[in-house]
Parts: structure tokens; C-alpha cells; sequence
């Protein structure tokens, strides 16, 4: 506890209040990306090689051999398709599940968003917080101007700018890929669902007769607004 405490005193005398704050929000932003990494994984995020078999099974009108795949799937938009399978057409209900699905998934990416855009500027202002006090210190000198007091000031400044941007660009990195990742995702769930409603080996007049096609599901970049 000793050591954990020396430390953040060490931070704070390097680079203030500022510095302080970046790297707490590096640690969160860390803890996040960890556990989105890991909900990915359980959720099996681009791992669809049997729920791929069993739509294109079941767009080839082998319904047995399309069920028999999802059993295998371990997707999380298996129930979606499932669903779809088991007789519901209503295109908007099942895009609804997607959806759902999709939120539970991007949770977190509005704090990652946070995150990118706040820390550069309290870098900014960790910098004229350094400047104001570097040149408040020179007045007080008075003619006995040490050059050293400036320097120190305009280094501590410049810390604070440099711990910004190092906190902002991974985080911008990390949170474009999950979004990218996110974007194939609902690509594929619109993809199975027009053939599951509309299999390639049904009639297609008899397609438009019992049930509605969904709408494509639109690839998008959740709000960060």
C-alpha cells in the first residue's frame, strides 16, 4: 500500500494534477479494452464457421443439415437464426434481436470515445497550467532571473501534452477497430437473415406471400453523442 501511494506521489511531483488524472484514465480505459477483449471472446465475435454452414444449408433447402449446424454454432446471433428457422418472419422483430445483441456488445465504446477526445485537451491544459505557473515563478525572480526555472516549467508543461496524446492515440486505435469489428458483425446478421426468410431454394412468390424480408442491417458507428 506504501509503494502504491509513493508512486502516485512521484507522478503528482513530475506532473502535477494533470498527469494524475491521464494515467488514472489510462488505467480505466485499459480495464475496459481487457474486458471487451474478453466479451468478444465468449461471445464468439467472428467465429461463425458453423452458424455460416447452417444458413447456407438452409439456403439450399437442406433444413435438417441447417439445424444440425446451429446446434454445433456457438455465436451469440445463433438464437437470432434460430428464431428465423423456427418459423418468424417478422423481419423488424428479428432485427430487434440482433440489435439487442449488438448493444450488449458495443457497451463501453462510448466511454473509449470519451476518453480519445478528453485526453488530448488535458494535456492542453495540463500545458498552460505548467506555462502560467513556469512564468509566475520568472516574475517572482525578479532581475535575478534563473533560466532553469523557465526550462524546468516548459518541461513539466510538455509533459502533460506528450501523456495526453500517448493516452489518446491507442484509444482511438483500439476503439476504430471494435467499431470496424462491429460493422462486419451486423453485416453478416443482415446477410443470414434475407437468407434465411428468402432461401435461394424457395419459390419466391411464395416468399413474399407468407413473410417480410427484412431490411439489410446497415453497418454503423454507434452514437457517441
Amino acid at each position: 500500500m506504501m509503494e502504491l501511494r509513493n508512486a502516485i506521489e512521484r507522478i503528482y511531483d513530475l506532473g502535477g494534477p494533470v498527469v494524475l488524472l491521464l494515467c488514472a484514465m489510462s488505467v480505466v480505459v485499459l480495464s475496459v479494452v481487457l474486458y471487451k477483449l474478453w466479451q468478444f471472446h465468449s461471445a464468439g465475435v467472428g467465429r461463425h464457421r458453423a452458424l455460416g454452414q447452417a444458413v447456407a444449408a438452409w439456403d439450399g433447402g437442406d433444413r435438417s443439415d441447417a439445424r444440425r449446424h446451429l446446434k454445433r454454432s456457438t455465436s451469440y446471433l445463433a438464437p437470432v437464426i434460430a428464431m428465423a428457422m423456427a418459423g418468424q418472419e417478422d423481419g423488424a422483430r428479428l432485427e430487434a434481436e440482433a440489435e439487442m445483441r449488438f448493444a450488449s456488445l458495443e457497451r463501453g465504446f462510448r466511454l473509449l470515445d470519451s476518453v480519445a477526445q478528453l485526453a488530448p485537451l488535458l494535456g492542453l491544459f495540463g500545458t498552460v497550467l505548467g506555462m502560467i505557473s513556469a512564468f509566475q515563478a520568472l516574475q517572482e525572480a525578479g532581475s535575478q532571473v534563473d533560466p532553469s526555472i523557465l526550462a524546468g516549467g516548459i518541461w513539466v508543461a510538455l509533459l502533460t501534452t506528450a501523456v495526453g496524446l500517448a493516452v489518446a492515440m491507442p484509444t482511438s486505435v483500439v476503439l476504430s477497430w471494435f467499431e470496424a469489428r462491429m460493422d462486419k458483425e451486423r453485416v453478416l446478421a443482415g446477410q443470414s437473415l434475407r437468407a434465411i426468410l428468402s432461401p435461394a431454394g424457395r419459390d419466391q412468390g411464395f416468399g413474399t406471400q407468407q413473410g417480410r424480408m427484412p431490411e439489410p442491417v446497415e453497418p454503423r458507428r454507434p452514437s457517441h453523442a
